[in-house]
């Protein structure tokens, strides 16, 4: 493989609107990032992505983009984008910004200028049709409802696949794709590192529109349905790669929720669209077409077989970028952890994880403290727009409103936007005025200024974790080793070799609340680390604690 400048780093994402505020408005900012580079420093973070800081009525909370070439003001000005990538030059940190282009707002220039002549250059922008023959098609929207709007003032109707005030734009168009490749050169010239790349298997749509059969009582299909059918994306994703990245070799990684097993290659292998591409197999397993109140919540044994499946897939092709949490998802903590068992010891095993498996590592604000889903009263504390759809899907199929609010308690996304947990002040020391969310109640005991310099803390584990990664004896091994599972079958125990040319080492994890006994494959080892403070070892067997986590460099 060829070795390139971001295999080795690690990544954080950042959720502008709750990272930290310095003007008081209750809504993070720019300046308050550029605070706290510093801290991301210490953690031993080198890429930094950004959710959306571009112009936006925020419909989506900024994936709903105004203008590309301008900050919104909640944010920022252009001059502190401008400071924050400059100041993370200086301490080594590549900034990434979100690109999000299978649509716009519908108060961008394009949009309006389609709505004033439907039939002229910026009609064609979009994806139009007459509304007098109905529906073009029944597919449902990802925030659900049919994805076609009235064109205000027109006799047309307009696709939007996520939120009717985002229009899709149709990347059949070559006009279209000029303009995203013009912007996009216009950040990287900026000094960019790169993007990540949001809903992008979106773009390709199968045409021309038709209906698929129904799979709930709307009588709409699920937009996954046509992208099953939607081939030639490849095409698209070549050109922007060669006209925009490969000229500053510049990392990408990509949303990819659909892609089929056959083009892992053409996405991230050595010659694919991006650098690296999220690995969502744990995100998806349980999911349903009926909606949350549906899935099925992943056991550790499930999700040991998928992060193990992802590893074997992906280990002779190229690397994925490795999340247990995001801004679009649960906290991992409670999500991927049994009710009643999340705890500092169980948060640092599944850190173990995620630090250790093969990948990029994608950190979300917070994981590094072990931050936890919010304790939901109301569904009046609920912002996201999905979370209230899927309230309503709940309510529909004939849930309670209080079995409903649990529902969607667990999967909110406004779980990982609650603001960052800085210290015990009040609003948790991310503002001086009043939230734009509310803050998780336990950031009295769960916070930055409390783990920082405690030894034991969450955050502290993570930092080892990264140290080690980036340790000049074990790197190699890290981040190019192969993955190799070790006692597949022993239930909640997760355990695999990272094999290197040079070093082998072992990570094992105990992956339940109950100690359990292992074989080693060597009595000779040197613990690298350890999330608990015993190890207890007779003859060639350990025991491991409930939710225990050891590297081991095999001797």
């Amino acid at each position: 493989m060829k070795k390139k400048w971001w295999h080795d780093k690690i990544a954080y994402q950042i959720y502008p609107k709750s990272f930290y505020d310095t003007n008081g408005d209750g809504i993070g900012d720019i300046q308050g990032i550029i605070q706290k580079l510093d801290y991301l420093s210490d953690l031993g973070i080198d890429i930094i992505w950004l959710s959306p800081v571009y112009l936006s009525p925020l419909a989506d909370q900024g994936y709903d983009i105004a203008d590309y070439y301008q900050i919104d003001p909640r944010f920022g000005t252009m001059e502190d984008m401008d400071e924050l990538i400059a100041e993370a030059k200086k301490r080594g940190i590549y900034i990434l910004m979100d690109l999000v282009v299978n649509h716009c707002s519908d108060e961008h220039e394009w949009f309006q200028k389609a709505i004033a002549d439907p039939e002229g250059k910026y009609g064609k922008f979009f994806y139009l049709e007459d509304a007098k023959n109905g529906l073009p098609c029944n597919w449902r929207s990802y925030f659900g409802g049919p994805c076609w709007e009235p064109l205000p003032g027109t006799d047309k109707l307009y696709l939007h696949v996520f939120h009717k005030k985002q229009p899709d734009l149709n990347w059949e168009n070559p006009e279209v794709r000029e303009e995203i490749y013009k912007n996009i050169n216009w950040w990287l010239d900026k000094g960019l590192g790169g993007f990540r790349i949001d809903a992008i298997i979106n773009i390709k749509k199968a045409l021309p529109f038709r209906d698929y059969p129904s799979d709930r009582s709307d009588g709409l299909s699920s937009i996954h349905n046509m992208l099953k059918e939607a081939d030639g994306i490849g095409d698209f994703l070549q050109e922007m790669k060669h006209r925009t990245f490969a000229k500053y070799d510049a990392f990408t990684v990509g949303e990819v929720f659909d892609a089929k097993p056959e083009e892992l290659e053409d996405f991230v292998g050595e010659e694919g669209h991006f650098s690296t591409m999220f690995d969502f197999t744990t995100v998806c397993f349980g999911t349903s077409e009926k909606g949350w109140y549906d899935c099925r919540q992943i056991t550790p044994e499930d999700y040991k077989e998928c992060c193990f499946s992802s590893q074997e897939a992906i280990q002779d092709i190229g690397f994925y970028a490795n999340v247990i949490e995001n801004h679009d998802e649960p906290r991992g903590v409670s999500h991927y952890l049994p009710e009643g068992e999340v705890n500092n010891t169980s948060k640092k095993m599944l850190a173990t994880i995620n630090i250790m498996l093969r990948g990029i590592p994608f950190l979300y604000q917070g994981q590094e403290l072990g931050m936890e889903n919010m304790p939901f009263k109301s569904i009046d504390e609920i912002d996201d727009i999905n979370t209230l759809d899927e309230y309503k899907t709940a309510l529909d199929a004939g849930l309670s409103e209080a079995e409903a609010l649990k529902v969607i308690s667990r999967y909110s996304r406004d779980n990982a936007r609650t603001p960052m947990q800085w210290s015990d002040a009040p609003a948790a020391g991310f503002t001086t005025g009043t939230p734009w969310l509310r803050v998780n109640p336990n950031y009295v005991s769960i916070n930055a200024a409390a783990q920082v310099h405690d030894e034991d803390s969450v955050f502290t584990y993570y930092k080892k974790l990264i140290a080690l990664r980036k340790h000049p004896e074990y790197k190699d091994t890290v981040v190019y080793g192969k993955t190799i599972p070790y006692l597949r079958e022993q239930k909640n125990l997760m355990a695999f070799y990272r094999k290197g040319k040079e070093k082998t080492l072992l990570i094992l994890t105990n992956y339940q609340k109950d100690p359990q006994s292992v074989k080693l494959p060597s009595e000779k080892y040197r613990v690298l680390l350890n999330n608990c403070s015993t190890l207890n070892q007779k003859g060639d067997f350990i025991t491991l604690e409930g939710y225990q986590a050891l590297v081991l460099e095999l001797l």
